[in-house]
C-alpha cells in the first residue's frame, strides 16, 4: 500500500480530511474506475436472488398465459389504393388529382378511415352482426341479458339492435389491423378472433365497406356541391334576368335601338352598333356625295361655254344639226361659186343654215339652263343634309352619353351571364362526375380461411416474458440500488467520500474474537494491514493515541479496536485498549472481563487507573474498561479530565486505542478526538447509506478530528467475483506452491 500524505492541501468543504493528491497520475488514478460491465456484474450478483425471482416468475406468467389463452386465428386481405382516380367521363371532380409521389397526406387520411370507428358501424350493419351471437362468441364475449325480448318476428328492439351493433364495433376496432407495405400503395387488413371464418369473412367485408364508403363520401360530397350550386345558380339567374331587364329598360327610355352586338368567346359585349350612329353614317355618305355633286356642278356652270360643254358635245341632236348644217354650208358655198347670194337657190341655203344655227343655240342654251338648275338642286340638297347631319350629331352626342349608363348595365348583365353559365357548366359536369361509379382502390387479395393458429406462440410469449422480466428485473434493482446506497465496494470510499481507504475487512464466519487468537486467519492479516497502512500515516509512525468510530452502531468498530490492539501488541508494543462507549460498552464482552469499574470512575475523579487497567493473554496488551454507565457521558468527556488521563497512561503504554461511540446522535466520539491523534471510520458494507457516512464525517470535520482513514469491514468477497489484494492468509503461499508443483500455474 502506498504511504499516505497527510501534509497535501485538504479539498475545499472537507477540513481535516486527506485531499486527494495533485498532478496528472493521481488525477489519471483518481479517475480510474472498475470497468463498467464489472459493476454490472456486481450488481447482478448483489441482486441475483431477486432476479431470479423476478424472471422465473415473468416465464411462469408467460406459460400459464400461454396455456390458457384460447387459440386465435388471423386472416388476410390485400388492396391496392392510387392516388389517381380514374376519370371515366373527363370531367373533374370535386377532389384535387395530384399526382405528387411525395404526399403522403393522402395516403396517411387513407390509413386513418381505414380505421374509422364509422366503418366498424358499417360492417356491423352489413354483416348483421348484431343479430349473429356466434359473431359475440368467436370474441369470447357473452352477450348480457337486458330484459328485453325479440318480437314476434324474431328482430330486436331498435335499443337493443343500436347497441348492439355500437358493441359489435368496437370489437371489429379492436381486432383490425391496417399494415400498410412500405414503399407501396399495398395495405395488408387483417382480422384476428377464435373463429376462422369468421376472421376470413370480417378481412374480406372490411375492403368492400371501405370501396362502399369511399364511394359513398363522393357521392355526398357532390351531393352537397349541387345542392350549393343550386341556390347559387338560382339567385344568379334572378340577378341575369334584372340586369338584363334594366338593360332593355334604359335603351327604350334612352330611345337606344341596337342593330348588331359584338361579343367574345366569354360572351362579353364588345361593340355594338345604334340605329342613329348607323343613320349618321349612312347621312354623312350622303351628304359627302352631294357634296361632290355640288362642286361638280358648280365647276360645270361657271367654267364652260355651253356648246362646248361635255353636254353639247355629247348630244346626238346637237350633232345631227351641226351636220346638217355643215352640209348645208358646204352645198351654199359651193352655190355662190355660180351664184350670188340673192340668188333664190342660194338665199334659201342661207336661210335654212340660220334655222340650223338657231336650233343648235336653243339646244346650247337648254343645256347651260340644265347646268344652273343641277347646280342649285346640288347646293339645296347639300344644305339639307348638312341640317339633317348637325341635328342627328348633337341627338348622337346625347345618345353617347347616355350610354355610359347604358354600358354599365350591359357589362352587369354579361358578368351576370359569365357567372350563370360557368354555374351551369360546373353544375352539369358534377352531376356526370357524382353518378359514375369510378374508385382508385382495389382488391388483390382476397381473404382465405385460415388453417392454423397465428396466436398464441409459446416461443413468443416466453421471449416477451423474458423481456418484461427483464425490464422489470431492472427497474427494481435499479429503485433497490437507489434505496440501499450504501458503501458496497472498497473502491467507492475513496470516490464516494473523499477518504483514504486503510484497510479491508473480510467476512466471517464464527466469532471474530476466535479467528483473531489465530495470527494465520484472514481477518487477522486484515487487520495487520491496516496497521501497516496506520504505520505509515504519521511522520512518527503509528499514532500514539487513536480512537475508532463509525456512523451508526453494530458496524464492526469494537472487534476493529481489538484487532489494531492485537496487531500493535504483537509487534512487541505496550498497548493500552480503552472501552470508551460508555452508553453502550463491549470491549469487556470480547475478552470476556468485568465492567464494574473503568474509565466512567477515572473521567468522574477516582485517580486509581492501575487498580482499573487489566492485562489480556494477548501480548503487550490491557484493558481499560468502560465501567459503569455515567448519567451523562457527554459531560464527563467535555473536561480536562481525559486529557490528563490519557497523558498519564502514554507513560506507561506505547499506543492507546479507544474503542468510541458512534458518531451520529452522540457528542461523545468529536470530545474524544480533541484527546487524540486521530481516528480510524469504520464502514459496513451494504449497510450505512452514503448520506449518513458524510454526514458523520461531516460532525468529525465540526469538531476538528483528524481521521486517518476508513476501515470496510464484513465484505463478501465472494459476492463480487474479484479479489482486492487482502482475502487471503497464509494458505495463498501453500496454494501457489502446491500449484505449481501440480503444473496448475
Amino acid at each position: 500500500m502506498t504511504q499516505i500524505d497527510q501534509t497535501l492541501p485538504l479539498e475545499p468543504g472537507v477540513a481535516g480530511m486527506p485531499a486527494w493528491p495533485a498532478g496528472p497520475a493521481a488525477l489519471q488514478e483518481r479517475l480510474s474506475l472498475p470497468p463498467l460491465l464489472i459493476q454490472y456484474w456486481q450488481v447482478l450478483v448483489r441482486w441475483r436472488l431477486v432476479v431470479a425471482g423476478i424472471m422465473l416468475a415473468a416465464l411462469s406468467i408467460g406459460v400459464v398465459v400461454t396455456l390458457l389463452t384460447s387459440p386465435l386465428y388471423t386472416a388476410r386481405s390485400q388492396i391496392e389504393i392510387n392516388r389517381e382516380q380514374k376519370n371515366v367521363t373527363n370531367v373533374d371532380g370535386l377532389d384535387s388529382n395530384s399526382t405528387s409521389p411525395y404526399d403522403m397526406e393522402f395516403y396517411d387520411t387513407q390509413y386513418a378511415l381505414l380505421r374509422a370507428e364509422s366503418l366498424g358501424e358499417r360492417v356491423a350493419r352489413a354483416l348483421k352482426l348484431a343479430e349473429d351471437p356466434s359473431f359475440f362468441t368467436a370474441h369470447g364475449i357473452k352477450l348480457a341479458e337486458t330484459g328485453q325480448s325479440a318480437d314476434a318476428a324474431g328482430a330486436l328492439p331498435a335499443v337493443e339492435l343500436k347497441r348492439r351493433e355500437r358493441q359489435a364495433a368496437a370489437i371489429l376496432l379492436s381486432n383490425i389491423n391496417i399494415a400498410p407495405i412500405r414503399s407501396s400503395r399495398l395495405v395488408d387488413i387483417k382480422y384476428t378472433s377464435r373463429s376462422p371464418e369468421w376472421s376470413a369473412r370480417i378481412a374480406n367485408a372490411w375492403p368492400q365497406a371501405f370501396i362502399a364508403a369511399n364511394m359513398d363520401r363522393q357521392y355526398s360530397s357532390t351531393a352537397d356541391a349541387r345542392r350549393f350550386l343550386e341556390g347559387r345558380l338560382a339567385t344568379l339567374r334572378a340577378k341575369l334576368e334584372q340586369s338584363e331587364r334594366d338593360v332593355v329598360t334604359f335603351a327604350t327610355n334612352r330611345n337606344i335601338v341596337t342593330l348588331t352586338t359584338t361579343r367574345d368567346a366569354s360572351g362579353r359585349s364588345l361593340e355594338s352598333q345604334t340605329l342613329a350612329a348607323n343613320n349618321l353614317a349612312a347621312l354623312n355618305a350622303a351628304l359627302l356625295a352631294a357634296r361632290n355633286d355640288r362642286i361638280t356642278a358648280q365647276s360645270r356652270a361657271g367654267s364652260q361655254r355651253g356648246d362646248v360643254s361635255q353636254e353639247a358635245l355629247g348630244s346626238a341632236t346637237i350633232a345631227s344639226l351641226r351636220t346638217r348644217r355643215e352640209e348645208a354650208a358646204g352645198e351654199y358655198q359651193r352655190m355662190l361659186v355660180q351664184f350670188e347670194p340673192a340668188y333664190p337657190a342660194a338665199r334659201a341655203l342661207k336661210q335654212q343654215i340660220d334655222s340650223l344655227d338657231a336650233a343648235i343655240a336653243r339646244e346650247t342654251s337648254r343645256f347651260s339652263a340644265g347646268r344652273q338648275v343641277n347646280y342649285g338642286e346640288a347646293v339645296r340638297r347639300e344644305a339639307a343634309l348638312t341640317q339633317q347631319v348637325s341635328a342627328l350629331k348633337e341627338r348622337l352626342d346625347q345618345q353617347q352619353r347616355d350610354t355610359i349608363q347604358y354600358n354599365i348595365y350591359q357589362r352587369e348583365a354579361d358578368t351576370n351571364r359569365q357567372l350563370y353559365d360557368a354555374l351551369l357548366q360546373r353544375y352539369k359536369e358534377i352531376g356526370i362526375a357524382g353518378t359514375v361509379g369510378a374508385t382508385n382502390i382495389v382488391i388483390v387479395d382476397s381473404a382465405k380461411v385460415p388453417t392454423g393458429p397465428s396466436a398464441p406462440s409459446l416461443v413468443k410469449n416466453l421471449a416477451l416474458a423474458l423481456l418484461a422480466g427483464l425490464v422489470i428485473a431492472g427497474a427494481v434493482v435499479l429503485g433497490l440500488e437507489q434505496i440501499d446506497h450504501g458503501i458496497r465496494d472498497p473502491s467507492d470510499v475513496e470516490r464516494l467520500i473523499n477518504l483514504p481507504l486503510v484497510g479491508n475487512i473480510p467476512l466471517t464466519t464464527g466469532k471474530p474474537e476466535d479467528q483473531l487468537a489465530d495470527r494465520k486467519s484472514a481477518l487477522s492479516e486484515a487487520y495487520f494491514s491496516v496497521q501497516t497502512a496506520l504505520a505509515l500515516a504519521t511522520p512518527h509512525g503509528l499514532p500514539r493515541t487513536l480512537f475508532v468510530t463509525s456512523a451508526q452502531p453494530g458496524e464492526g468498530k469494537s472487534t476493529t479496536a481489538l484487532s489494531l490492539a492485537y496487531s500493535m501488541g504483537r509487534i512487541g508494543k505496550k498497548v493500552l485498549l480503552i472501552d470508551g462507549d460508555m452508553r453502550s460498552p463491549s470491549i469487556h464482552k470480547l475478552v470476556g472481563n468485568d465492567n464494574s469499574h473503568g474509565l466512567s470512575n477515572l473521567l468522574a475523579g477516582d485517580d486509581n487507573d492501575a487498580a482499573y487497567t487489566i492485562p489480556l493473554a494477548a501480548k503487550g496488551v490491557s484493558v481499560l474498561p468502560a465501567g459503569p454507565n455515567p448519567p451523562s457521558a457527554a459531560e464527563l468527556l467535555s473536561t480536562d479530565r481525559m486529557d490528563h488521563l490519557l497523558a498519564k497512561l502514554l507513560q506507561r503504554y506505547d499506543h492507546i486505542v479507544i474503542d468510541a461511540p458512534p458518531v451520529l446522535g452522540l457528542a461523545d466520539a468529536p470530545l474524544l478526538g480533541r484527546a487524540t491523534e486521530g481516528c480510524i471510520f469504520v464502514i459496513e458494507t451494504e449497510r450505512v447509506a452514503v448520506r449518513v457516512i458524510r454526514g458523520a464525517l461531516h460532525r468529525l470535520q465540526v469538531g476538528k478530528n483528524h481521521v486517518f482513514g476508513a476501515v470496510v469491514t464484513k465484505i463478501n468477497y465472494s459476492g463480487y467475483g474479484y479479489g482486492y489484494g487482502y482475502g487471503y492468509g497464509y494458505d495463498y503461499g501453500r496454494d501457489k506452491a502446491e500449484g505449481v508443483a501440480t503444473g496448475k500455474v
